[in-house]
């Protein structure tokens, strides 16, 4: 017996603020979560699985046409016309309550009721699958009692959207923890909710699959579905990357690299890693360049080099498709600290400052609060509702303020002065 378990695709996805970015592949973003579940039916279909879990959020949000659940349900056709089933709980993104409209799907489809939780028992293969969809967005109740029990002899599979005992940048839904399920006696808990792929226990086998694709640069690394093979009391499970567009964090070590010339082949030598096997993506990456280097008195002089470099560098790649989705900065220039902090000129005093700021956790909030807050205040809605500093974060101000320093010194300091 085989199937697919996924979740969290979040089909036609709104992608907001791609127009800030100057030739971001804008069409290939928009049209991302589509091509990854044409991806997963595909798959489905070659493997000739017996049975496909979708485990909640299908859709970001209520639709704003038909077209988007016309799509949902061209795909469930073709799983229908291969004798794929496919099973269904909503989450706090496509709840009962969320979804407005309504098509009716074809009869492969079962979506389990959001009123009680409900078995579906597939008797030809001896598996029976559990579960309950959301009545409404927020559900702060664990569903998990309200799970039937399994049946005896068959394998049991509990579906289910959850936060479980909680995920940093999730909501809290459906809370539950590792002993209920375990202790629901099921074979399998077949998970929603969390977009980071995570196997939560081998016995029972409970797994969050993550999201589908990727739809933003905090969503990073390979995303698909679990294909899962279950005979004679043995599960094996397989991780399937499915995704069209991924999305990585790349940092450029540039210590000791001084020319600008040499700027692509450090780029190159640390994109080769994420490029092996999986050369048929666009990969949208957000650069940081890091490191001791003379580059940066170039940056500092010469605003916007070292990114347009990178872009650059982007092209020249031949053998997969590269989009630099942003260039971050953490250089420093070559310099002994300590030799320059005994400076009497605007050196020494701007060095010694820093250490004053950065050595006082008071005055670093301060310094946060005041010089950056109103700045922050400032920008544009679309910037502001990306990422942008923690004024309440010590290591992230203390890098903003090295930051800041790194770039003075490089106006400062005369190439040929003694540091």
């Amino acid at each position: 017996m085989r199937f697919i378990h996924a979740a969290d695709l979040h089909i036609d996805s709104p992608l907001r603020g791609l127009d800030r970015y100057d030739g971001a592949p804008v069409a290939r973003l928009r049209t991302a979560t589509r091509s990854a579940f044409e991806r997963l039916i595909d798959k489905a279909i070659s493997e000739r699985v017996d049975f496909l879990l979708l485990a909640g959020d299908i859709y970001d949000c209520d639709w704003q046409d038909f077209h988007t659940g016309l799509f949902f349900r061209g795909q469930m056709v073709r799983l229908e016309r291969e004798g794929i089933r496919v099973f269904i709980v909503q989450g706090n993104h496509d709840a009962q309550g969320v979804i407005s409209k309504q098509l009716v799907l074809p009869p492969n489809v079962t979506v389990f009721s959001s009123r009680n939780a409900q078995t579906i028992r597939l008797d030809d293969l001896s598996v029976a699958i559990h579960g309950r969809s959301f009545p409404e967005r927020a559900v702060d109740e664990d569903l998990v009692p309200s799970y039937p029990p399994p049946v005896p002899g068959f394998f049991n599979i509990g579906l289910l959207h959850t936060s479980l005992t909680g995920r940093a940048g999730h909501d809290t839904y459906a809370p539950t923890d590792l002993p209920i399920l375990i202790n629901k006696g099921y074979d399998y808990w077949a998970l929603g909710h969390v977009h980071a792929r995570e196997v939560i226990a081998e016995q029972p086998r409970i797994v969050f699959p993550g999201n589908l694709q990727g739809r933003h640069a905090k969503e990073t690394g390979p995303k698909g579905c679990e294909l899962v093979t279950a005979a004679a009391g043995q599960i094996e499970s397989e991780f399937v990357a499915l995704d069209v567009v991924r999305w990585n964090h790349l940092t450029v070590p540039l210590d000791g690299v001084h020319r600008l010339e040499a700027l692509g082949e450090a780029f190159r030598h640390a994109l080769e890693p994420l490029l092996t096997g999986a050369t048929d993506r666009l990969h949208a990456v957000r650069v940081t360049l890091a490191g001791s280097t003379e580059l940066h008195r170039l940056e500092a002089s010469q605003p916007g080099t070292l990114a347009a470099a990178m872009y650059g560098a982007a092209q020249d790649i031949g053998e997969a498709e590269v989009w630099i989705e942003q260039v971050r900065l953490d250089l420093s220039i070559p310099l002994d600290r300590l030799q320059a902090a005994r400076r009497q000129d605007a050196v020494g005093e701007l060095v010694r400052l820093v250490d004053s700021i950065a050595g006082d956790e008071p005055e670093l909030l301060r310094w946060g609060q005041t010089e950056l807050g109103d700045v922050l205040g400032f920008l544009p809605q679309e910037v502001a509702a990306g990422d942008v500093p923690k004024l309440d974060d010590l290591a992230e101000l203390k890098g903003l303020l090295m930051d800041a320093e790194a770039t003075v010194l490089a106006r400062l300091i005369d190439p040929g002065a003694e540091a």
